[in-house]
């Protein structure tokens, strides 16, 4: 099967010749014809299936007849980076068309986005929170929309976005179809699938696994040995393009510091950044003048970088589900990809729920010649802390003697 059993507009086909595909995805080849009937779709993919392009070719030859100029798609996105990813991927399939695509999100001038939205678009792809701000200041219409798709709906979930995606849904007063993509359908989703979705057709690929172009790892090391054990791999290790994954702010943009001072080409992304840096690390990231971007997990939703060889977890993920966002940016669409996991002996719970996701152990891998066993700097000059009895140790006590 290729892309010309979907009887595409010449204009379109165009953009997927342009844009190198030959053979759809299997969540394309099961969603693209659904969505072309008109009918609302629940799309379980992950990340790197290629579901932005199984709903992006529908909306585009859906759009490509009609007035030109209006909102008549809108798409809404967890994160600034996935909304321009997601307009890029539009511009890109839809360059042929003529259709007009814009990405609206928080962090930068609101009367840029005011400006280009005045000039006339058919599509937006757009952050909850900037989307409601256009809205109630009059700079957007949805009386033209035809087609509304909410992407990784579980993230926005986890970044508390549902009230505003029940807002947005409320200023749509007329029928129109809707497409709601997730990786994971946890049971707020499943809720909102309900209230929202008329008799809904579910795509489902592998959503509860990740990629099978992906091997694990696991690095047994102390909390403490983790940046000297990452320094060595990463010195012995032929990696293309490396995303490493932290628990905190804090410790992404110090680890990043200590690899630049390896003389390592590094950026972190983490929250607190403005908008332009985070935009310009981003940028070096996806044209190779950084190879090493160190993230946490809200910052790093939506990153679409191909030529990731290497995803490090540095700090074992919260659960499976992080874990599959985490990895899925390796082993994109056919492409493989390493997921290395450092797991200290705290880890062992979220180990053993890892091992049941993928139905098998993963390996355990130890780097020769590397002193597992040093101690933490000033170790030795410790002195061990006096055990005096408090109130809580003498609860606990009574605790364990009842």
């Amino acid at each position: 099967m290729d892309f010309t059993a979907f009887n595409l507009h010449p204009s379109i086909m165009a953009g997927v010749r342009a844009c190198g595909y030959s053979v759809p995805t299997p969540v394309q080849a099961k969603a693209i014809p659904l969505i072309m009937q008109g009918g609302d779709i629940i799309g379980l993919a992950q990340t790197g299936t290629g579901k932005t392009a199984a709903f992006v070719l529908p909306i585009l030859e859906r759009l490509r007849s009609g007035s030109r100029g209006r909102v008549r798609a809108l798409i809404i996105s967890p994160t600034r980076e996935l909304a321009e990813q997601t307009c890029d991927v539009i511009n890109s399939l839809g360059g042929e068309t003529g259709l007009r695509s814009i990405a609206v999100y928080g962090g930068v001038s609101m009367e840029r986005q005011t400006s280009g939205l005045r000039r006339g678009v058919d599509i937006v792809t757009a952050c909850p929170g900037r989307l409601i701000d256009h809205l109630w200041k009059g700079n957007i219409s949805l009386e033209d929309l035809e087609i509304l798709v909410i992407d990784e709906a579980d993230r926005m979930f986890d970044m508390g976005f549902l009230p505003d995606v029940h807002n947005i849904l409320s200023c749509i007063l007329h029928k129109h179809q809707k497409l709601l993509f997730s990786a994971t359908m946890p049971p707020d989703i499943r809720l909102l699938a309900r209230e929202i979705l008329h008799h809904p057709v579910t795509v489902q690929i592998d959503h509860e696994l990740p990629a099978k172009t992906v091997s694990h790892v696991l690095y047994p090391v102390p909390q403490h040995r983790k940046t000297d054990l990452l320094r060595e791999i990463l010195h012995r290790t032929r990696m293309e393009s490396v995303l490493i994954f932290t628990r905190t702010k804090l410790r992404a943009e110090r680890l990043a510091q200590q690899l630049a001072s390896d003389g390592h080409r590094v950026a972190s992304l983490q929250g607190d950044l403005p908008q332009h840096r985070r935009q310009a690390a981003l940028d070096r990231f996806r044209d190779g003048s950084i190879k090493i971007l160190v993230a946490t997990d809200i910052a790093a939703r939506g990153i679409d970088v191909l030529r990731i060889s290497h995803v490090v977890n540095y700090d074992m993920p919260e659960n499976t589900d992080a874990y599959i966002h985490r990895i899925g940016r390796t082993g994109r669409v056919e492409k493989s990809g390493d997921a290395i996991t450092f797991v200290t002996s705290a880890d062992s719970e979220k180990v053993a729920a890892l091992e049941r996701l993928l139905d098998e152990p993963v390996k355990r891998l130890t780097l020769e010649g590397f002193d597992y066993a040093r101690r933490a700097p000033n170790s030795q000059s410790r002195q061990p802390a006096r055990k005096r009895p408090n109130r809580i140790q003498g609860r606990g006590l009574a605790r364990r003697r009842q």
